[in-house]
């Protein structure tokens, strides 16, 4: 089982468990009962005290006295409708008079009629009916019960004896004032006994005393079946519990042991096309967003050493270019005499030297892009202020001949990125454009809030670029350069390092042609789309 299954099964099995918990604790329910069936006895009792207080009692010399051949019939006729009850009859002395479970037989003998025997009940009935017993009472009010365990086999729900001790005689008092506590006990073989004293008056004067004493089998079967659908509801609540477990199990806990395998064989350099498995993928909830997510992020790390390794494979083609030639350059010097023919070889080889530092140094920022962005947080960054010193510069320090920078922006323009490279995108841009245009040419600098996005436009009045390069030219080291030029002096790196630091901010880079109304090609246009803030 694994710690998640274990962990579901705990928290969806602590409610019922709570249930089954609750199910001991019935007791406020069955002193309630108790207490009904206590009030209903003490009326019954009454009733029997008042009829036998009027039909078997003689009046002599202005005393009542009672009369036990009169009680006795009159006794068991009122107990007979109530075949759960045995009622007995003492008189003022203690003595037992009647009781309704001893007759005279035919013959004279008497005869003594037990309780009826308990119900048989079921081994379920008998298990839930154990998780009751011995247990401890008190009944609120004026009808306090104490329920408890009479071992005893010759028990007596109400044991006076005819000798009396003071004990005996105070508890006498008491009954004859009405004021003996109901009398609650279970047997050994498990019945629940009642007994309630209450005396009986002719006038103000107390003849004898009623004890009734009735096996409370109504208040057992309503607590038996209120256990017995507790624990139905138990079972049930448990078997839909541990289904809705394995269930969870099943749908949570194996796709996330099967994402963590997909993971495993990702690290393992297996899953090159997708490892995350296709059942998972299709899911539409959290487990197939994660599936999705984790598939995505493989592939995109693959794309990401792929790109790595063209990279390396560049820039090992493009540094063996000026090594070939700086190589060639030295071989040469060592066989020309010629001192100007040395020096060409001399500057070709700095020339070389100078390309090489150059590319290395782009490439290091190259490197260093990625990793950058992976780490900062792009925030609000105002463009205008930007664009504003970059062309304030370009115009202070141009030569006369070089192209003119022109600025259109308005005061504030706010957007989602990380300033310093973002001027060092402007300035890739703004420097291209200027070594395309022709001299005293123009390049324009527009800047624009569109939506949701800030534009930013670098145009100049170049040749152009050609129409099946317009996505090459950020390749990493295409190169492009005007007509006169000396060659190597740009690694072809700059466009390709503006759109990882456009793209890592969320933004988007494109090339265009401009054109005049007849279709001529008038210059090229990069168009820059950042986050508004």
């Amino acid at each position: 089982m694994s710690p998640l299954l274990r962990r579901i099964l705990l928290v969806n099995a602590l409610p019922p468990a709570l249930l089954a918990v609750a199910l001991l604790y019935l007791d406020q329910y069955q002193d309630g009962l108790l207490a009904a069936e206590v009030e209903a006895m003490r009326t019954q009792a009454r009733i029997y005290a008042g009829g036998i207080a009027e039909a078997a009692v003689r009046v002599q010399e202005d005393r009542a006295i009672l009369v036990p051949e009169q009680a006795r019939p009159l006794l068991r006729r009122l107990v007979e409708p109530s075949p759960n009850t045995q009622a007995r009859l003492f008189d003022t002395a203690g003595v037992v008079v009647a009781d309704s479970r001893v007759r005279e037989g035919l013959d004279g003998t008497v005869v003594t009629e037990p309780l009826p025997p308990p119900v048989e009940r079921s081994v379920f009935s008998a298990a839930v009916a154990a998780l009751s017993e011995r247990v401890m009472l008190l009944l609120p009010g004026a009808a306090r019960t104490l329920v408890v365990v009479d071992d005893r086999p010759d028990a007596q729900s109400f044991d006076w004896q005819p000798d009396l001790g003071p004990e005996r005689q105070a508890e006498l008092r008491l009954a004859l004032e009405g004021g003996v506590t109901p009398y609650i006990r279970r047997t050994p073989d498990g019945r629940l006994l009642v007994s309630v004293a209450e005396p009986a008056r002719r006038g103000a004067q107390a003849v004898g005393i009623v004890l009734l004493t009735r096996e409370a089998r109504e208040v057992d079967a309503r607590l038996l079946e209120i256990r017995a659908s507790v624990l139905g509801l138990f079972l049930l609540a448990l078997a839909l519990t541990v289904a809705v477990s394995v269930f969870l199990a099943r749908t949570l806990a194996n796709p996330i042991l099967r994402l963590a395998g997909a993971a495993a064989a990702m690290r393992q350099g297996r899953g090159r096309g997708g490892s995350v498995p296709a059942d998972l993928l299709e899911r539409r909830d959290e487990i197939g967003t994660l599936a999705r997510d984790l598939q995505a992020a493989a592939r995109a790390l693959w794309a990401r050493i792929d790109t790595n390794e063209r990279f390396a494979a560049d820039v090992a083609h493009e540094l063996k270019n000026p090594l070939t030639s700086v190589r060639s350059a030295i071989e040469t010097l060592r066989r020309v005499a010629d001192p100007a023919q040395q020096h060409r070889l001399l500057s070709i080889i700095a020339e070389d030297a100078v390309r090489m530092d150059r590319l290395i140094s782009d490439i290091s920022d190259s490197s260093r892009v990625d990793a950058e962005l992976s780490r900062i947080v792009a925030g609000p960054v105002d463009l205008a202020p930007i664009l504003g010193v970059l062309a304030e510069l370009h115009e202070t320090l141009r030569d006369e001949k070089a192209p003119h920078l022109l600025l259109r922006t308005p005061p504030r323009l706010v957007a989602l990125g990380v300033e310093d490279r973002l001027v060092q995108v402007f300035r890739n841009l703004i420097g291209n454009a200027l070594s395309f245009s022709p001299p005293l040419g123009q390049v324009w600098l527009r800047a624009r809030a569109i939506g949701a996005e800030v534009e930013v436009m670098v145009e100049d009045e170049g040749p152009g670029i050609p129409e099946g390069r317009l996505e090459g030219i950020f390749d990493r080291f295409y190169s492009e350069r005007p007509q006169g030029e000396s060659f190597g002096q740009h690694s072809g790196l700059g466009l390709s390092i503006s759109k990882q630091i456009i793209e890592g901010l969320g933004g988007r880079i494109s090339a265009e042609n401009r054109r005049d109304g007849t279709g001529h090609v008038l210059g090229a246009r990069f168009v820059v789309r950042l986050p508004k803030a």
